[in-house]
């Protein structure tokens, strides 16, 4: 099968087998020990009926989880995922065995940050997410070549959008502008139909769909510590019922909803997984599901999420091994810079990351593009700066092209420049078996690299956008009610 290939790593183990081993057996007791805090009743329910003990406590229903029935999930939960696409070379096969990582956008941020340039001095204005802007973003996206999929990053704020619409009109305009998977959370029930709708009329019908999904779900569920939260929950076990891809999403913060020990964190977040994976599988046997760790540290100073923190790289590396361990694919992070502006700060937090999580080979790399001020601002600018540097990093990151047989190519070429006068190796790169050689940074630019990446973005904001084909948007605007754009 077609597919994107991403950069295929030989992962890193942070962690010993022991340590592993430690961290699956305290995750393990703290759900069969400690158990959950459940507000959602049909959980509670379909748990009880699994065989975990249930019972009410305060306004809230506790929920102890056996052994025995995770381990009864993880003996059905699917090692390879198929994330579909509307070009099928863009389609994901994430195989668990396989630590094949891909990059992606991520988080629905709450603003744009318009960058102009007057007199060579960037001017930047935050302006709120708006339908118009998500459409930039995911046609940026779409000609950003290290970008493997498409989480919508623009949080839709227009005055005629409301709970009622913005998830038909989110998922429309991505789709609508990209060719790219596409993932989002899902606003409310009532549109769950209705989005996955959308998705059998791009690929042809209902089993069309099931065999290239081109859409996929995020789902928070577990609010830290250890509690399965109402609405979330009940949007996770419909999806689950559809037997669509989702994410199984928890994002503690150490030293706030989770403990900032190293330790403590990672048994903590995998046990939140791990409850949400099984639920995922008591409802739906073999329902795609991914390991979705969003860990990160809390800023001492104000309480806000911090992204750029040692810590952060190494509870997701951490969290990347456990879900190699459980033979899930895995959705990791990185990327993020906590500055509200590209800089020095932004960049250096964000390699800090990039270069050194995917390391570990999580399959899915989300929050990679484009995010500034946390997860709060999304700049088209830092999107193409960091797909530069994303790519250096995939450069990097690739195996050692080191055969047998290339042995006498390099031995006839070192012969050759000994004998020559010069004996230098300059006339002699790359070997013909090579691809490609590092020339120099691919914004460098006497006005500097911001302004590089600008020019960059609006180019590729003047490009032919890869709308859907005329009578499948006639198709979908027919069928789905409440589509604006």
């Amino acid at each position: 099968m077609r597919q994107r290939q991403g950069v295929l790593v030989r992962p890193v183990s942070r962690m010993s087998g022991k340590q592993v081993d430690i961290v699956d057996s305290l995750s393990k007791e703290l759900l069969a020990e400690e158990g959950l805090l459940c507000y959602n009743k049909n959980a509670s329910e379909i748990f009880k009926k699994a065989g975990a003990e249930v019972s009410e406590e305060n306004s809230s229903i506790k929920i102890k989880i056996p052994e025995k029935i995770i381990e009864k999930a993880l003996e059905t939960v699917p090692s390879k995922i198929v994330l579909g696409a509307r070009d099928e070379n863009n389609k994901l096969i994430l195989d668990a065995h396989e630590p094949r990582v891909r990059f992606g956008s991520g988080s629905e941020t709450n603003f744009w940050l318009d960058t102009q340039f007057s007199g060579g001095v960037p001017e930047y204005n935050r302006i709120p997410g708006s339908m118009e802007l998500l459409e930039k973003a995911s046609h940026l996206c779409e000609y950003l070549e290290n970008c493997d999929f498409f989480i919508r990053c623009v949080n839709i704020q227009d005055k005629e959008i409301d709970k009622s619409n913005k998830d038909v009109n989110k998922f429309f305009i991505s789709l609508n502008s990209i060719t790219k998977h596409v993932q989002a959370g899902l606003t409310d029930i009532i549109a769950l139909d209705d989005v996955i709708a959308i998705g059998e009329e791009i690929t042809g019908g209902k089993d069309s769909f099931k065999k290239n999904p081109v859409l996929s779900f995020i789902a928070c569920l577990i609010k830290s510590p250890l509690q399965m939260v109402d609405d979330t929950t009940e949007k996770f076990i419909e999806i689950s019922k559809r037997r669509v891809p989702i994410v199984v999403s928890s994002s503690p913060m150490g030293g706030a909803t989770a403990p900032f020990d190293e330790f403590g964190m990672v048994a903590l977040i995998n046990a939140e997984l791990l409850a949400g994976i099984t639920l995922n599988q008591i409802v739906s046997p073999g329902a795609p599901v991914l390991y979705g760790a969003v860990p990160v540290r809390v800023r001492l100073d104000n309480l806000n999420d911090m992204y750029g923190a040692p810590e952060f790289t190494q509870y997701n590396l951490d969290c990347a091994q456990m879900a190699r361990h459980y033979q899930i694919p895995c959705y990791s992070t990185a990327g993020v810079g906590d500055s509200d502006s590209p800089g020095i700060q932004s960049t250096a937090e964000k390699l800090i990351t990039l270069a050194s999580v995917p390391m570990s080979g999580p399959q899915y790399l989300h929050y990679a593009f484009g995010l500034l001020e946390r997860t709060n601002t999304f700049s088209p600018e830092q999107a193409v700066m960091d797909n530069v540097h994303i790519g250096i990093i995939k450069q990097m990151l690739e195996k050692p092209d080191i055969e047998a047989q290339k042995s006498k190519l390099v031995k006839a070429q070192i012969h050759e420049v000994m004998a020559s006068d010069h004996k230098t190796f300059i006339y002699h790169l790359p070997l013909p078996t090579q691809e490609k050689v590092y020339l120099r940074y691919p914004l460098e630019d006497e006005k500097g690299a911001l302004f590089s990446a600008h020019q960059k973005y609006q180019e590729i904001n003047s490009m032919k956008r890869k709308n859907l084909p005329a009578d499948v948007v006639t198709r979908i605007k027919k069928r789905i009610t409440g589509i604006i754009r």
